[in-house]
């Protein structure tokens, strides 16, 4: 049985919008599903009707088997995770982890045995009886993941948790996040604009774009293998070179480009003789002088570099192909030969076919 079921959810607002189209998804149990998309995608909307926090205006959400689509969110077997953290200030730490065992109605003794157990889990039994309002803001972050933990919920939601913290910051709670969710094995459904905490973090990827789910894949499918054309300019940093009379090769598929011919795998919604988009990630280009490579060739182009910096072990080069066009490369800085290319000179660029994906245009 699957821990959460979304079929047929949508929610239309009075004035005619539509914030989520026809929503289904189904998470197993202690899955870890991140929501990601661009502001004003529906991501939040989502979570909040799973929550209960916001009303769905058709289909059914089950949790469990059991379809909650009117239960109120008290009722629901979920906690929710807010950006700000939505801490009481006046409240001391063990307060405020406590708040949400006051609505079950527990005993003294088995608040205080659980607020005790979660506090010792997150660091922060030292804190106990200091203002949540005086603490820094991975502690804070910490009582707010507790307060959600303590009463066991079948599925945590987590609404941008981290969007408040510093860089660092982010990346120590971010590790800590993940191995908590393994350790727990509670089912986890986190909202964010940021690649790096979905693709780092998440079992499952749902990508949103206006309301609609664009592709539903592991991390890895949906870097490797874009199935539109939103996916393929949202997610990593990919070429993207148009291409016309698509010929279906086996599992392959070819196409010409402005650029010369290129192969790759190809999106299922692509048909023969189409016209679509080549999707080239910039770390499965290879790029090389002019004199030390064949200038033609199947995935394979011309071009002159236009700009080149470094960001740590990373190179950047940007070649520009022709008046209009330019991709971006990714290489490592202890290539010598390519760090010592200069701003004007020509170079070839190539890319296997299997990291090459032919999508559908819009």
């Amino acid at each position: 049985m699957n821990d959460l079921e979304l079929i047929g959810v949508g929610k239309t607002y009075p004035d005619g919008t539509v914030a989520v189209s026809d929503f289904d998804l189904a998470v197993k149990p202690g899955e870890f599903v991140a929501f990601l998309g661009p502001s004003g995608c529906g991501k939040s909307t989502t979570l909040r009707m799973i929550a209960g926090f916001e009303k769905i205006s058709h289909g059914d959400i089950l949790i469990k088997g059991r379809n909650v689509s009117a239960t109120p969110p008290e009722k629901r077997p979920t906690s929710m995770i807010f950006q700000n953290y939505a801490l009481f200030p006046h409240m001391t730490v063990r307060q405020n982890i406590g708040f949400g065992l006051d609505v079950k109605g527990l005993s003294a003794a088995e608040k205080k045995a659980k607020t005790d157990r979660i506090m010792d889990m997150f660091g922060l039994s030292g804190f106990a009886d200091r203002k949540a309002d005086r603490l820094s803001g991975g502690q804070r972050q910490r009582i707010a993941l507790a307060r959600g933990l303590v009463v066991e919920p079948d599925i945590l939601l987590l609404d941008e948790p981290l969007g408040a913290l510093d860089a660092n910051l982010r990346r120590v709670i971010q590790n800590e996040l993940k191995l908590l969710q393994r350790e727990l094995g509670i089912t986890f459904v986190f909202v964010t604009h940021a690649q790096s905490e979905a693709l780092g973090l998440s079992d499952r990827i749902v990508v949103m774009n206006r309301g609609r789910v664009e592709q539903v894949g592991t991390p890895y499918e949906v870097y490797t293998s874009p199935a539109t054309e939103f996916v393929a300019r949202f997610i990593g940093s990919n070429a993207i070179i148009e291409g016309a009379n698509l010929k279906v090769q086996g599992d392959m598929a070819v196409v010409d480009t402005a650029f010369g011919r290129m192969r790759g795998r190809y999106a299922a919604s692509v048909s023969s003789g189409a016209s679509v988009l080549v999707a080239i990630p910039a770390e499965a280009m290879r790029i090389q002088p002019a004199n030390a490579a064949p200038a033609t060739g199947e995935n394979r182009f011309q071009g002159t570099v236009s700009m080149k910096h470094a960001v740590g072990s990373i190179g950047h080069v940007k070649v520009a192909l022709d008046g209009r066009q330019s991709v971006d490369v990714q290489t490592g800085t202890d290539d010598e030969a390519l760090m010592r290319l200069a701003i004007g000179d020509a170079v070839v660029v190539d890319c296997p076919s299997d990291r090459v994906t032919l999508v559908g245009r819009g």
